[in-house]
């Protein structure tokens, strides 16, 4: 707000220019994160941190791993709902402020997820599928089938944590990006 007297004392109140310029670039930060892919990337997120939690049930039938001891299905699979969720919510309620908090959570979904990638690759060396006997009266053994369960499904878990680390490195990256060019204004509401 400017306020300006004249040479006849009459005041007249105007709008602030700088005031102006920060309003508008909100409204720019607002539309570009509006276009979609906070959106979408938050789904992927969501979806995958889901799909892992589920996918992991299995695990629980079979040999007690590291996997399962350290509980990193679900673990990860919880870290990527929650950084799926604030980007969702991000996409509604946009700010400088709440995209730093999104990049940051993108961010520890992705350290996460490679974290869960090395374990469950140790783990997968570290207990490998038996082999099958075929000499016995069933043509294989429950050791079989419980080991190849677990590899299976560790395997299918260790892939979607890949997909995880692509999507949340790009999504911070891209947060990243809208960040800096609006690293200025990141005092307005």
């Amino acid at each position: 707000m400017a306020l300006t007297v004249s040479s006849d004392l009459s005041v007249s109140v105007t709008t602030d220019q700088n005031v102006n310029k920060l309003t508008d670039m909100q409204e720019v930060l607002k539309r570009r994160i509006q276009k979609g892919e906070s959106k979408s990337l938050g789904i992927s997120q969501v979806m995958l941190g889901f799909m892992i939690i589920s996918y992991s049930v299995p695990l629980l039938s079979s040999e007690f791993t590291e996997v399962v001891m350290f509980g990193v299905p679900w673990w990860s699979g919880i870290s990527f709902v929650i950084a799926g969720t604030v980007a969702l919510i991000m996409e509604k309620h946009s700010s400088v402020s709440l995209v730093f908090i999104c990049m940051v959570l993108t961010l520890f979904a992705a350290v996460i997820s490679v974290i869960a990638i090395i374990i469950y690759m140790v783990d997968i060396v570290n207990h490998p599928q038996t082999t099958c006997q075929s000499n016995t009266m069933p043509k294989c053994g429950v050791e079989y089938h419980l080991t190849r369960l677990s590899v299976e499904v560790k395997s299918i878990l260790m892939s979607l944590s890949m997909v995880q680390t692509g999507i949340a490195s790009a999504f911070a990256l891209i947060l990243y990006r809208e960040r800096q060019n609006f690293n200025n204004y990141m005092f307005v509401n």
